[in-house]
């Protein structure tokens, strides 16, 4: 057993970078934008790149630099080394760091070792790294990082060992691939897996691995290789050499006190150990069971490959069909008792697929940060986010339902019959009680009219004044049409707006504003296309010939990923949609009949698992009362404590713009929105974008370059400023505001009479 030479970078000379620098006070005001506990995880992705981005940027201070340099050329000359993170703490027996900050393998030269040791100091602020600090309650300003450089043994098998299996006590466990770890740290290759006695060294059970691939080094970085046939058919170790790991981890064990989760190689015959850290799962609680599903979503990029071809191949078409089967059921005909039994039927498919949603989809939205990652390491460029605007253009579900909307819109603005008709809608459906209503229930937001005027139980004086005009077949022809094209809109997007009460009357009002005032297009001109081109082709000239091959498969899933970050929710929005459909078709139900005003709200309760239960119970049992129904309601008094000037968020979206607040806070206020106003929202969902072509700028409490908001303001060329402290209870409805989307500045320029 033995060890690669190396040599260690300590803390200090981290210290010396960050300081004389200037980068600490970047961070540091990186960091006070807002409070730490307050950011969600896109908000830290966010910050870690533009953080991260600094060190890419920053070069080391002269004098510094040469001496590092003349170190490196002596002591490696061109071998190739691996650059290791080694922060205090880390590895450590209470906090591991594992999988948190970045090592390189198969560097050479002392320029690109320079510049590797810079992406490890960068990784101390990575995401997971900032959200692990948080969890384990580590002082996060005080944070600094030393580097190992380890000549690079290239094995041919490498593994991890654990001395002591964090599931069962009484075993030490053993895995292994060929060629390199780092396909089987980043989940790429499978690997050979033996069980043993902890006691004794025996072999409990071996699982054999499908060895196809393997990682190997390359003339820069590693590469995933196709394994000959005669690997295939064997394992990567013999007994003896499994016995001879098991006897590393004993020795690692009697070292450092406690049970080792070690890395190792064998180069010829010779065992190498590469590094040892205690196994701090052994210790964990269920506090990290967050941090643990945060670090799940980082994907090699063959498994996000995989995963794509998971979503686009079975689960969205899965999810269409049987989104199309329920919308065909009429349940509005169904006994009381089976549109109970249909509600749960459908709150349980809804939550199968909220499943799904986050078991893969979300993991996929890894995609676009990967390449975010790799464009940003490759060009240095001077705008951590310029690989965005690479990435926008994409065609998106949202953008083609904005589009066949402004279509609809345009009709009305180009026949003032269509538009008296629609303005009498909205008057007809502002005067006619809910339950009153001359249509029937069932109208999706965007549109969908599944409403038939043939049950106009006020309709006989309208009737005969509709008669008497004598364009009268000519205005009902384009009334059908536009009501079929909603129909057909509303068939294809969905959204799980749509059943909300009162969505019919927002979806016109809606209309009528978007024929008034043409909504902005979305940035389709010339100039986009040739700046996407050119980023196109600057990212790929990155790459050597060999290379690029893989990084425009990196760009096409990249892509694929910023889409579906958007579309994804459409498809759950119209499975969501048909449940509200159905609950929303109780609740109007049990109101009806005196017993349901007190406890069932219009909106957000049909995904309360408490309410659906109780809706359905009382629509089985006309007798039955909920408990908290018989208690009065609290009144909530709302103080204003602060007069807010100028608020501080993220720049997520260019350019500068003026307008009065629109605050959403509940759904029924999407259509309120007027052209030119600033939608402020706690985030905005794909199923809300249809009123961004309206908007003069977007401002978001969560935050994120990735997140709906910023990706749909970019597309349309919008403002935008995301994670901004408590928006929606700062702002008001009709403050007046100014967005800066270049420095994330949002200001109260006149506050509402």
């Amino acid at each position: 057993m033995t060890a690669p030479a190396g040599v260690c970078i300590c803390t200090e000379a981290y210290e010396t970078y960050v300081d004389r620098t200037g980068l600490r006070g970047r961070i540091l005001l990186e960091l006070s934008r807002k409070p730490f506990e307050e950011m969600r995880w896109e908000e830290l992705w966010d910050i870690s790149e533009k953080i991260k981005h600094m060190f890419i940027r920053t070069p080391f201070p002269g004098e510094m630099e040469k001496e590092l340099e003349v170190e490196f050329s002596s002591y490696f000359e061109e071998k190739a080394v691996a650059v290791r993170s080694s922060a205090p703490g880390e590895d450590s027996a209470k906090t591991s760091f594992a999988g948190v900050h970045a090592s390189y393998v198969n560097i050479r030269g002392a320029r690109a070792i320079l510049r590797h040791l810079r992406l490890v100091w960068a990784s101390l602020w990575s995401d997971a790294a900032l959200l692990y600090r948080k969890e384990m309650g580590l002082d996060i300003l005080s944070s600094a990082m030393a580097v190992l450089v380890q000549e690079m043994i290239e094995g041919r098998v490498s593994g991890v060992a654990f001395g002591e299996n964090p599931d069962n006590e009484s075993e030490a466990v053993i895995e292994a691939v060929y060629g390199l770890n780092r396909g089987l740290v980043d989940g790429t290759v499978e690997p050979d897996h033996w069980a043993l006695a902890r006691k004794t060294g025996s072999i409990k059970t071996y699982m054999p691995a499908e060895r196809e691939k393997a990682v190997f080094s390359g003339e820069e970085g590693t590469e995933l290789k196709a394994l000959p046939e005669i690997f295939q058919k064997n394992p990567p170790l013999t007994p003896a050499e499994v016995l001879e790991v098991f006897e590393l981890v004993r020795k690692t064990e009697n070292l450092f006190g406690t049970p080792q989760d070690i890395e190792w190689t064998f180069r010829g015959s010779t065992l190498y150990i590469l590094q040892a850290r205690p196994i701090t799962t052994l210790q964990q609680e269920d506090r990290d069971e967050k941090r643990r599903w945060y670090l799940s979503l980082r994907r090699s990029f063959e498994n996000l490959k995989e995963l794509r071809k998971a979503i686009e191949e079975k689960y969205i078409p899965a999810m269409q069909a049987e989104a199309r089967v329920l919308e065909k059921e009429k349940i509005e005909k169904l006994p009381d008792s089976a549109l109970a039994g249909e509600i749960e039927r459908r709150a349980e498919i809804y939550r199968k697929w909220y499943e799904i949603y986050w078991e893969e989809f979300i993991p996929f939205a890894h995609g676009a940060r990967l390449f975010g990652k790799v464009y940003n390491e490759t060009l240095n460029p001077e705008d951590p986010y310029e690989f965005a605007d690479l990435l926008s253009g994409t065609e998106m579900l949202s953008l083609e339902r904005n589009r066949k909307l402004e279509e609809i819109s345009e009709k009305l603005r180009k026949s003032p019959e269509l538009m008296k008709a629609t303005k009498e809608q909205i008057e007809a459906e502002e005067t006619i009680p809910e339950k009153e209503s001359r249509y029937e229930p069932g109208t999706s937001l965007a549109g969908e009219t599944r409403y038939s005027d043939t049950n106009n139980r006020h309709s006989d004086t309208n009737r005969t004044e509709f008669k008497e005009r004598p364009e009268i077949e000519t205005e009902r022809k384009a009334v059908t049409e536009f009501k079929e094209e909603l129909n057909s809109l509303i068939s294809r997007y969905g959204g799980s707006y749509s059943e909300s009460p009162g969505a019919k009357k927002g979806l016109y009002r809606l209309l009528l504003e978007m024929a008034l005032h043409p909504p902005v297009p979305v940035h389709e001109e010339k100039k986009g296309s040739d700046q996407i081109q050119h980023l196109k082709e600057k990212f790929l000239s990155g790459f050597e010939d060999k290379n690029k091959k893989c990084a425009a498969e990196l760009l096409d899933l990249g892509r694929a990923s910023y889409r579906l970050r958007d579309d994804d929710n459409i498809y759950l929005g119209k499975i969501e949609a048909e449940l509200k459909r159905a609950f929303f078709e109780g609740r109007k139900r049990v109101i009806e009949r005196g017993s349901g005003e007190a406890w069932l709200p219009e909106v957000q309760a049909f995904s309360a698992p408490k309410l659906t239960a109780e809706l359905t119970k009382t629509l089985r049992d006309p007798s039955y009362s909920p408990e908290w129904k018989k208690q009065p309601q609290k009144s909530k008094i709302f103080r204003e404590k602060v007069k807010p000037r100028q608020l501080l968020g993220n720049p997520s979206g260019r350019g500068v713009a003026e307008g009065f607040a629109r605050v959403i806070l509940k759904e029924p206020d999407l259509f309120n929105l007027k052209a030119g106003e600033v939608l402020v929202c706690d985030a905005v969902d794909p199923n809300m974008t249809f009123i961004v072509p309206l908007c003069s700028a977007i401002v978001e409490r969560r935050g994120g370059m990735l997140i709906h908001g910023a990706i749909i303001a970019r597309e349309y060329g919008i403002p935008c400023v995301t994670g901004v402290p408590d928006a929606t209870g700062l702002i008001k409805n009709g403050d007046y505001l100014a967005v800066d989307g270049y420095l994330g500045i949002v200001t109260v320029l006149k506050r509402r009479e």
